[in-house]
């Protein structure tokens, strides 16, 4: 099953996300089929990139989004 999710990437105390479309049976630092977006907490508002049409597909492919990756979409959304 696929999924999309974050994956963290950054250096101790200084996380950044990147969105990834990936199979659900690996583990998240496995090789991801794409990236999507980022989501970068540290900045003042937080920063979410999001390309919704990639979302969209791969939704109608199948893949599931996790709960945080639903509401960073949601935001990105509001946002722009």
């Amino acid at each position: 099953m696929l999924k999309i999710r974050l994956r963290r990437m950054g250096s101790t105390n200084r996380p950044f996300y990147r969105v990834v479309v990936s199979d659900s049976r690996q583990a998240t630092t496995a090789s991801a089929l794409e990236e999507i977006g980022h989501y970068d907490p540290r900045q003042n508002p937080p920063q979410v990139v999001v390309d919704r049409a990639r979302v969209d597909y791969w939704v109608s492919k199948g893949a599931q989004l996790s709960d945080t990756v639903r509401q960073l979409v949601r935001r990105a959304s509001a946002a722009g």
